[in-house]
């Protein structure tokens, strides 16, 4: 009798055990439903609802230094920019830092090289600015900004309009937050 007691508690408990690990998995599918749901409405939604409008804008005869001064927090980036306001070239942290990084032990001197090693206090934003940076339309989507970024590797987009005007920046972490919003 024991036994057919003991089988029985181990079938209900192999059953429950099953119904658990289905619910979970009914649970998790939903959960990639909602979000595969969620990532789509994402790529449809415009740039110019996501982008920061309040953004470093540098022109470019400002000193290295104002340019150094003004990168701090959260700011990882300028957008320099004519009296217009249009888009004349970007900078990122990471381009700052190239600048600086030491000479490889077999370097090859170059203009490039040359350049590098001739900026001083006097140097200047345009010195350093990429000219052609890649960017994004104000009209375009969010999922247009990230096959940009995917096929880039810039994780920082200027959105300009057609005349090149600059309207904001949109970054990588704009996007996961709205990403994380969505997904709650």
């Amino acid at each position: 009798m024991e036994d057919k007691s003991s089988d029985k508690a181990k079938n209900s408990k192999a059953k429950k055990i099953h119904i658990i690990h289905s619910k979970r998995r009914l649970i998790q599918m939903k959960r990639k439903e909602e979000l595969s749901h969620n990532i789509r409405y994402i790529s449809k939604v415009p740039v110019k609802l996501v982008m920061d409008t309040e953004f470093l804008t540098l022109h470019p005869n400002d000193s290295l230094s104002k340019l150094i001064q003004h990168l701090r927090g959260e700011e990882s980036s300028a957008v320099v920019v004519d009296e217009e306001g249009r888009l004349l070239g970007f900078i990122t942290m990471k381009d700052l830092l190239h600048y600086f990084e030491p000479p490889r032990r077999y370097s090859v001197v170059g203009l490039n090289l040359l350049k590098k090693y001739s900026l001083n206090r006097t140097s200047r934003v345009e010195d350093l600015m990429v000219r052609t940076p890649v960017t994004i339309g104000v009209d375009d989507d969010l999922g247009r900004a990230i096959q940009v970024m995917l096929e880039t590797g810039k994780h920082h987009l200027p959105v300009i309009d057609k005349e090149r005007k600059v309207h904001g920046l949109l970054e990588v972490k704009d996007i996961i937050r709205l990403i994380r919003i969505v997904s709650m």
